[in-house]
């Protein structure tokens, strides 16, 4: 589905800023840039307990309490917090909720600024439930309205790790959201989340529908669930994909051989699911690689589409959306992995570099320069081209929208961000710019004219629901 802002120029035409578009080979003319700082007031959410300001905790938004609105949880250590848009504090509670406490490899999953909670009506009564782990391998399932303990129950965790890390709701057995996913890591050395089990969420006392002990996972976060041929079920995803049923496709990921990149090791940083291919039938998994540091673009069905470098650069994180109107299909903005002055590329469908341009150029005035993290392809303007929205890398700064086919930056939004998030919380399908400080929840909506207002709700879209509860946590 393509949605999002301004037509984005073509490649060699000059920008609205007034310099170069920063096409393959071209370089953006160095000048003064003011931030263009946002005079969009938000509306203020104060929490009940403080955010962390390093990585433990995070939000995420759903219908808590079972109004048809959306709500946000929020989580932070021994804490989880509802709250309602208009700033009503639904429920409080302390609770030892399993967040990272540092990075999944050193300290297991979830991993950093993950939240830690699902929101699902796991039990068929129309009201929903809240769902985590805490640090000692129980599952709590609450009522969303009130936070009050519906069940609570010991999941005995797999030999060789030190507890259940990760949950995530999911639809395995098409009988919508009644399914458990948990994944850990091993306890000693390197932590990956290779172990992976699925329960009956009415059945978690008994035996598991199917476990692994070598999925292929992420290096620095869980899983990733998406129904990616468009059946109704949750596959779960990382370099292996795992069917409903927890059998693995019967194509391989590109394997560490001599005969590729001469045989350097890698891991997948981050992965991304989005129909990045409209004339392959499903979803596509995008992962990028460390260490080889190549980008690949997979389908369930057909297995690697494509698999590229740009000059062996590590691409580390991305946002994947609508770029671009004048090409097929979606584009892969890479960030790249320079500490500082970072130069990110674009990717088009078929995995050809189209665009790249050092972040020295582009950013405004004061802008870091370690660049961007926390980063989420968003619909702000609800027009067919998306944004990116991302927050000063390492530090708690500012917040903005950038054209990631140009860099160049629509919006800044002052702040002492802690996490950033984009969801469509204020109902006109158009999605909002969510920043939390240490105190407080800003909720910036878009107060221009929406151009396609019968456009239907993101949340309709089960992909929308899960990318939201489950997405690249952190871009370190």
């Amino acid at each position: 589905m393509r949605h999002a802002c301004a037509p984005v120029c073509a490649i060699g035409a000059l920008t609205l800023a007034g310099f170069l578009h920063p096409g393959v080979g071209a370089r953006a003319v160095s000048q003064s840039r003011p931030a263009p700082v946002t005079s969009i007031k938000p509306r203020v959410i104060r929490l009940a307990a403080p955010m962390d300001a390093e990585s433990r905790g995070g939000i995420i938004a759903a219908d808590v309490d079972g109004d048809g609105r959306m709500d946000f949880v929020v989580t932070a250590p021994n804490h989880i917090g509802a709250y309602r848009l208009d700033g009503k504090l639904l429920w409080s509670v302390a609770t030892d909720v399993r967040i990272s406490a540092g990075s999944s490899e050193n300290t297991g999953l979830p991993g950093h600024h993950a939240p830690g909670v699902q929101v699902a009506d796991i039990d068929g009564d129309r009201r929903p439930e809240v769902i985590h782990l805490d640090q000692s391998d129980r599952l709590y399932i609450r009522d969303g309205k009130t936070g009050a303990v519906k069940r609570a129950i010991q999941v005995p965790h797999p030999e060789g790790s030190e507890r259940w890390e990760h949950v995530a709701v999911a639809n395995l057995r098409g009988l919508g959201d009644r399914d458990i996913v948990l994944q850990t890591t091993n306890a000693r050395g390197y932590r990956m989340g290779r172990f992976v089990s699925a329960y009956a969420a009415d059945k978690l006392d008994g035996p598991p529908l199917w476990s692994t002990r070598d999925f292929g996972a992420l290096a620095h976060g869980p899983f990733r669930l998406a129904d990616l041929d468009g059946d109704g079920r949750d596959e779960i995803c990382g370099y292996t994909i795992l069917g409903p049923d927890g059998k693995r496709t019967d194509w391989e990921y590109p394997p560490i051989e001599k005969s590729r990149a001469g045989g350097a090791s890698f891991h997948i940083d981050s992965i991304f699911i989005a129909d990045v291919r409209p004339d392959v039938p499903g979803l596509e998994a995008v992962l990028l690689e460390e260490g080889r540091n190549y980008t690949a673009c997979v389908s369930k069905a057909r297995g690697v589409l494509w698999w590229t470098t740009n000059d062996r650069q590590e691409p580390q994180n991305a946002a994947v959306g609508e770029f671009d109107l004048t090409r097929p299909g979606l584009e892969i903005w890479c960030r790249s992995r320079f500490d500082q002055h970072q130069k990110p590329w674009v990717l088009d469908a078929q995995g050809k570099v189209v665009a790249r341009y050092a972040m020295d150029d582009v950013a405004p005035d004061g802008w870091t320069a370690s660049g961007v993290e926390a980063i989420f392809t968003i619909d702000w303007t609800g027009g067919p081209v998306q944004l990116a929205l991302a927050k000063e890398r390492h530090k708690e700064g500012d917040v903005a929208l950038f054209e990631p086919m140009t860099g160049r930056f629509v919006s800044v939004f002052r702040a002492q961000a802690y996490r950033v998030y984009a969801a469509d919380v204020a109902g006109d399908w158009r999605e909002e710019v969510i920043v939390v400080d240490r105190d407080t929840i800003e909720v910036y909506q878009n107060p221009d004219r929406n151009p396609n207002p019968r456009h239907p709700r993101l949340w309709t879209q089960q992909h929308y629901r899960r990318n939201k509860m489950n997405w690249n946590y952190y871009s370190p």
